[in-house]
């Protein structure tokens, strides 16, 4: 469990982010939408330690994140897996160096060690026989696996995903999805999306929370999406012609 309680952000005299209280559960995948400059990703950068919060506190657990000495961050973050937007795999290693990476510099495994992991992990999202390959050798969806299987090498206890459907087609963004999910399922980690993708939204929102310039503007799950009458929320959601439709057809129903 990943806790927020009263997050508020500034840089310099803009306000970017106001007393945000959010709880994302273990085992669950919690998704933070919003439009672009809405604040989400700056939050996201928050609950990982990447930007301190002017005010308020993070929790992982019972633990207070936002407290810890440099040596305590460490220790948490060998918990933490990230899936970034762009997958950040480095293009002069290997499929095998890529996902190998953070045991090399976090373990004392032996190489045996590593790359039964490796393995493992790869046959975890389906890949099989890239080891040796360049990640400009693979398809974009396939480097979005690779980016995953890297996220989970460590075991970790927190994910976070930055927009994982990111130039993906709809078809690849749902085995994304499905694969990010069950992950999270199997493995109960608690897990935090970045999205504005809403078919990511009706297919794995567990837990969704809508960021409005800086502030919560709703929180609940996809079954309450359609029905809400948040009007921030409705605006949000039903930008799109066809979700307009498919509201027209749940309010028939």
């Amino acid at each position: 469990m990943i806790r927020a309680e009263h997050i508020s952000k500034s840089f310099g005299d803009q306000s970017v982010l106001n007393d945000i209280n959010l709880e994302f559960e273990v085992g669950k995948t919690n998704l933070i939408i919003g439009r672009s400059g809405a604040g989400k990703t700056v939050l996201l950068k928050i609950l990982v330690g990447l930007y301190p919060p002017t005010s308020g506190t993070i929790w992982y657990d019972d633990v207070n994140f936002t407290a810890l000495d440099k040596k305590s961050i460490r220790d948490i973050r060998m918990k933490v897996g990230m899936l970034f937007q762009g997958t950040a795999l480095f293009d002069s290693m290997t499929i095998e160096e890529n996902i190998r990476f953070p045991m090399d510099m976090f373990t004392s495994k032996t190489a045996k060690e590593k790359l039964d992991r490796v393995n493992y992990c790869l046959e975890r999202v389906s890949l099989e026989n890239v080891l040796k390959k360049y990640p400009s050798q693979l398809s974009g969806g396939m480097q979005k696996r690779v980016g995953i299987a890297r996220a989970i090498v460590l075991e970790p206890k927190y994910l976070f995903c930055d927009e994982p459907n990111s130039g993906l087609d709809p078809k690849t963004s749902l085995v994304i999805d499905e694969l990010i999910h069950d992950i999270t399922v199997e493995k109960n980690i608690t897990t935090i999306i970045n999205t504005h993708d809403m078919n990511s939204v009706m297919e794995i929102g567990d837990n969704i929370a809508l960021i409005h310039e800086g502030r919560l503007a709703w929180e609940g799950n996809k079954e309450e999406v359609l029905t809400s009458k948040n009007e921030i929320l409705q605006g949000f959601v039903f930008a799109s012609p066809f979700l307009q439709k498919v509201r027209a057809l749940h309010a028939e129903e």
